[in-house]
C-alpha cells in the first residue's frame, strides 16, 4: 500500500493539468495504482480496514473459559500462574513458549473486559501552596559507622511545586522526631509554605472515638500555629496522596545508593560525616530545581524569629535507686539528684534534665519501651562502698562499658572467685575516676599476658603510664630598636 504523501502528490500534479501518466511519475508509483486511488477519490489511509480476524488459531480457545472465569474469580492472578495451572491440567497441550500468547491475551482481556482501575489524578500546584513530609527507612542502604551498622530512618521534605527536598536523620517516627526534622527542613530551605500534609501518622493525628473521628494532636497543632501552615493529612491506606515526597524517598534512596557505589564505600567515620554527605547530595539534587524554586521562594512565608523547640515534659523525682522513669524506659542519673523533682524534656534523640532552671543531664533517649540505661559514672561511687551489691544487681550487665571490661571480669571470676566482685568496682572505680580508655589499655595488657586483672595491677600499670611531655618553648628575645629609629622622624614631623 502506497503512502498518502505519494498519492497527494500524484492528485496535486493532476488538478495542475498534468496526465496521468506523468502525474504518476511525478509521484513516484505506477500508472495502474495511480489509476485505481484516482478512480476511488481516497488516501491508502481512508481505505485501510481494522483487522478483525485471526491470522493462526487460537492455543488457548479451548481453556479460555477457564482462564477467563480465573481472572473473573481474582483479577489479581497473572498469566505466568495461570499458564502454569493450564500445564498441570493438560501436561501435553502447552509449550513453554506459549506463556508470552497468554500473558498478551489476558493484558486485552482486562483492557476489554476487566475491572475498572483506579486513576492518578495530576495535580496542578502553586508556588508556595503546599509541603510534604513523610518517613522513610534507610536499613536497606547498609549505612555503617566505624564499620557499626547504623540503623536509622530519614525525615524527607519536599516543596510541591518546585520539588526542592530537604532530609534529617532520626530513629523513631515519634512526635519529636516529626516536630524537630520539620523544623530543620523548614529553616534548611528558608521558608514556610502556606500547607503542610503528613499521612496518618499517630505523632500528628489521634482518634477521637471508635465512629473513626479523628483530629490532631495538641502539641501538632502549635507547631503548625508557630509556623502558620494549614496541617492536612492523606487517607488512610492511600499513600499516592502524598505521592510527591513518596516519589521522592525513591528517587533519593536511588540517588544515595548510586552516591555511596561512586563513593566506592558505605562506611563513614562518624555521624557528622555522613550527615554532610547527605546534605551534599542534597544540595547537588536541588540544583536542578533553582530555577522553579526561585519563582517558589518568593511565595514562601519568612520564617518566625525563632525556633518552637515544642519538645515534651515531664516531671519525675529521682528514686532511691537513682533512676528515673520516662515514657516506659528507665535512665540512671547522678546519684546527688536522688528524692529531687526533676523536669526532663524529651527531645527526639534526646532526655535533658532540670532543676529550677539548671540542667543537670543530658542523655540520649531510648526507642521502645520496658528499656534500660545504665551509666557507671552515676553508680560507681556508692557501689565501691558496697561492693557486695554487684553480684545480684538488676542491671549489672550495664556496668561493662566495653567487652574488655567483661572479660576482665570472666577472669577474674574464674582465677579469684572469692574475690572477683569486690575487684572489678575496684577497677570500674579506677575507670570512672582516671580514664577509661586508659584501663581498658591496662586489662587488654594483662588479659593478652594471662595475668590476673586485679586492681592492683591495673592501677600499676595506669599509673607507669608516661604521658607525653610537654614541648618546652624558648622565650625569643625581642628587639625593639627598629622602632627607637623612628622615634626622632616621628619629632621632626610634628
Amino acid at each position: 500500500m502506497k503512502k498518502d504523501t505519494e498519492v497527494k502528490l500524484f492528485m496535486q500534479a493532476r488538478h495542475k493539468g498534468a496526465t496521468q501518466q506523468v502525474a504518476a511519475a511525478r509521484a513516484g508509483i505506477s500508472e495502474r495504482t495511480a489509476r485505481r486511488y484516482e478512480q476511488a477519490g481516497k488516501l491508502p489511509s481512508e481505505q485501510k480496514r481494522p483487522h478483525t480476524w485471526r491470522t493462526r488459531p487460537n492455543p488457548f480457545e479451548e481453556d479460555w473459559p477457564w482462564v477467563v472465569a480465573e481472572l473473573k474469580r481474582d483479577p489479581a492472578l497473572q498469566g505466568t500462574t495461570l499458564f502454569a495451572l493450564l500445564c498441570e491440567r493438560h501436561p501435553q497441550r502447552y509449550q513453554p513458549i506459549q506463556v508470552r500468547t497468554l500473558q498478551r491475551h489476558i493484558a486485552q482481556w482486562k483492557a476489554l473486559h476487566g475491572p475498572e482501575q483506579e486513576v492518578i489524578f495530576e495535580q496542578r500546584h502553586r508556588p508556595g501552596e503546599r509541603g510534604q513530609s513523610d518517613f522513610t527507612h534507610m536499613d536497606d542502604l547498609l549505612i555503617t559507622i566505624g564499620g557499626i551498622p547504623f540503623p536509622h530512618l530519614m525525615f524527607h521534605f519536599v516543596l510541591t511545586y518546585s520539588n526542592v527536598e530537604a532530609v534529617t536523620v532520626c530513629f523513631s517516627e515519634s512526635f519529636e522526631a516529626l516536630a524537630e526534622g520539620l523544623e530543620r527542613c523548614v529553616w534548611q530551605v528558608g521558608g514556610v509554605p502556606e500547607q503542610h500534609r503528613t499521612d496518618h501518622l499517630t505523632a500528628a493525628v489521634r482518634q477521637l472515638d471508635k465512629g473513626e473521628r479523628e483530629d490532631w494532636t495538641e502539641r501538632y497543632k502549635a507547631l503548625m500555629t508557630h509556623y502558620g501552615m494549614l496541617p492536612t493529612w492523606n487517607n488512610t491506606g492511600v499513600a499516592h496522596e502524598n505521592g510527591d515526597v513518596e516519589q521522592s524517598h525513591y528517587r533519593f534512596k536511588e540517588a544515595v545508593d548510586q552516591a555511596l557505589r561512586v563513593r566506592g564505600s558505605r562506611d563513614f567515620a562518624d555521624r557528622r560525616v555522613y550527615e554532610a554527605f547527605l546534605q551534599n547530595l542534597i544540595a547537588k539534587r536541588n540544583q536542578s530545581r533553582a530555577a522553579r524554586f526561585a519563582t517558589e521562594k518568593e511565595a514562601l512565608r519568612p520564617l518566625p524569629a525563632a525556633k518552637l523547640a515544642l519538645c515534651k515534659e515531664v516531671r519525675v523525682t529521682v528514686s532511691r535507686f537513682s533512676t528515673v522513669q520516662v515514657l516506659g524506659n528507665t535512665y540512671s542519673v547522678p546519684s546527688r539528684l536522688i528524692g529531687t523533682p526533676v523536669l526532663v524534656r524529651v527531645g527526639a534523640e534526646t532526655l535533658e534534665g532540670y532543676v529550677g532552671t539548671m540542667r543537670t543531664f543530658t542523655l540520649p533517649r531510648l526507642l521502645g519501651k520496658q528499656q534500660h540505661r545504665i551509666d557507671y559514672h552515676h553508680l560507681i561511687w556508692s557501689l565501691a562502698r558496697k561492693p557486695g551489691a554487684f553480684a545480684s544487681y538488676r542491671y549489672r550487665d550495664e556496668l561493662f562499658p566495653t567487652t574488655l571490661f567483661r572479660q576482665a571480669y570472666d577472669s577474674l571470676v574464674k582465677q579469684t572467685p572469692a574475690r572477683a566482685d569486690h575487684e572489678y568496682v575496684r577497677v570500674l572505680h579506677l575507670a570512672a575516676s582516671t580514664a577509661e580508655s586508659e584501663v581498658e589499655t591496662a586489662l587488654s595488657l594483662l588479659l593478652e599476658a594471662g595475668s590476673v586483672p586485679t586492681a592492683a595491677a591495673v592501677r600499676e600499670l595506669v599509673g607507669t603510664a608516661s604521658p607525653h611531655p610537654i614541648p618546652r618553648i624558648q622565650t625569643p628575645t625581642l628587639d625593639l630598636s627598629s622602632y627607637d629609629q623612628l622615634l626622632p622622624s616621628r619629632r621632626a614631623h610634628a
